[in-house]
């Protein structure tokens, strides 16, 4: 069952929708499937910016709406839910498109819908995990569409990044002696893994790290399904669309060496770290940070952030969009 979902409208003092500001949501043919997409802003007049969530297949607009609603006053923010997630799982989607070249293609008809809805020359990419592999491969296809890169959880050579974070929860487990973990981890061996046997280490991972923003299973299930974009009947298909572009794509994307494929990129780049990420460790980010090539680049550190610093340091994550990626996504 699929549910669109409603936004609110955006009020003035006197409670009248406000003028030339914007929330829509709807599906929009990509790709020549259905996708959901939201887009939402106080005006028109602010640069756009596309999130790009990670998995592949985990939507994050509920966490995005939860924590990061004032990027609002700043951008004009678009949700997506890609191809197999979320809102845009359909069981009739062929598997053979789960590829990143199909993404890419995704994104760019996206990027062409918004430009043209909004009336705007280009657009912001924010990606994160997945999604900032697929941002920055984005970018470097087509550097005239993006106006500037922000990434977080930011994939640099994806397999060194499997090894460390391996070895990250590997070494928690024999430090706290838990032979439960040890067992199971030391039983998967050493990355690449199958999707299967990624369950098993980001299951421990997670026990290990704990949910974003310190949050209880409980209370993330209420966010991940509350307000009135999204409801309980969302669950199956977030469930299903994660299982499924994950099994999907996790063979080709894990295998992604950005410090090769993309050396460089021609707009301002910035890349916002949790210091305390050990999904896709910051040391690889780091890594690629310091290889690449752009008229402009910025690392910012969430000292209290794990994989999600939008979600585990909001008031600093969103003040950095407005302060410091807005200035030169209006230029």
């Amino acid at each position: 069952m699929k549910h669109l979902g409603k936004t609110p409208l955006f009020r003035g003092p006197k409670g009248k929708p406000l003028s030339g500001s914007i929330a829509e949501i709807g599906y929009l043919r990509l790709g020549g499937l259905d996708q959901w997409v939201m887009i939402r802003g106080e005006s028109l007049a602010n640069p756009p910016l596309i999130l790009l969530h990670g998995g592949p297949g985990f939507t994050e607009m509920r966490l995005f709406r939860h924590f990061n609603a004032p990027l609002e006053k700043s951008f004009t923010v678009v949700n997506w839910d890609q191809r197999g997630a979320g809102k845009s799982f359909d069981r009739k989607i062929p598997k053979s498109s789960m590829i990143t070249e199909q993404f890419i293609a995704d994104l760019d008809e996206l990027v062409d819908a918004v430009c043209k809805r909004l009336r705007q020359d280009k657009v912001t990419i924010f990606g994160h995990s997945w999604g900032s592999a697929l941002g920055v491969l984005y970018a470097a296809r087509f550097p005239e569409k993006v106006a500037a890169y922000v990434g977080s959880g930011q994939i640099g050579n994806w397999p060194a990044g499997e090894l460390s974070s391996y070895a990250f929860v590997l070494a928690e487990a024999e430090r706290r002696n838990n032979r439960k973990a040890i067992k199971q981890l030391r039983a998967i061996g050493l990355p690449p893994h199958t999707a299967k046997r990624l369950w098993v280490q980001r299951a421990w991972l997670d026990r290990v790290e704990g949910h974003p923003g310190g949050m209880s299973l409980w209370k993330f299930g209420r966010i991940i399904l509350g307000g009135p974009e999204s409801s309980i009947f969302d669950l199956p298909n977030i469930r299903r669309g994660f299982l499924f572009s994950l099994d999907a794509m996790w063979a080709e994307v894990s295998a992604l060496n950005l410090m090769k494929a993309v050396p460089a990129l021609q707009m301002p780049v910035f890349f916002f770290l949790g210091r305390r990420d050990h999904q896709v460790p910051a040391e690889t980010s780091v890594a690629y940070f310091d290889v690449l090539t752009a008229p402009l680049k910025k690392l910012l550190w969430f000292e209290e952030s794990r994989h999600e610093p939008f979600v585990d340091e909001p008031a600093k994550f969103n003040a950095a969009m407005a302060e410091l990626v807005r200035p030169v996504s209006v230029r």
